[in-house]
């Protein structure tokens, strides 16, 4: 599958089947990811792969909105994404190197999990993006370090469904030259 095959067919997918995941498959799917860009390779982004259906359960049933629960509630592996704070956008002296601050750090972890989820797809994985949980429920329901921050939770299975991919706006509408 070529890139823009894989982007071109990638969806968020919302159900998935029960069919556990190798670690094999995601290990080589964060070892692909590592090569994403990063703020002067900072490479700050660290994922924690979540498979215990207790734990499953409990970000479900108490860290997401209904709509997320549902999802969460089915599929065979939740990746937390997080990124270590305090380094990307930064100087060495802690003062910021671009006038978006500390935002940068998003636009680094967003890098890094839409690499993430074009390389599941291309190992015949779908995913989905959730930005919508209790984020200090869920680090210290998973212990993440205090130098880290969770950007995103991304869901990660064998797709139940292949959705057709939405209306897109017309390249007039996403484009201007200057």
């Amino acid at each position: 599958m070529n890139i823009t095959e894989c982007i071109k067919t990638r969806r968020s997918i919302r159900r998935y089947k029960p069919d556990r995941i190798d670690h094999s498959i995601m290990d080589s799917i964060i070892s692909t990811v590592s090569y994403s860009p990063s703020w002067k390779n900072t490479q700050i982004t660290r994922y924690i792969l979540i498979e215990d259906t207790s734990i499953l359960k409990q970000i479900a049933d108490q860290y997401v909105p209904a709509y997320n629960s549902k999802i969460i509630s089915q599929v065979p592996m939740l990746v937390a994404l997080t990124f270590i704070k305090g380094r990307c956008g930064y100087e060495r002296d802690g003062s910021f190197s671009t006038q978006k601050g500390d935002r940068w750090q998003m636009f680094d972890a967003g890098i890094c999990a839409q690499s993430f989820c074009l390389a599941a797809k291309e190992q015949g994985l779908g995913t989905v993006i959730m930005g919508i949980f209790d984020e200090d429920g869920i680090a210290s329901l998973l212990d993440i370090p205090k130098e880290q921050e969770l950007a995103a939770l991304i869901a990660v299975g064998y797709p139940a469904i292949e959705p057709e991919a939405p209306q897109r706006r017309s390249l007039e509408d996403l484009r201007t030259y200057r």
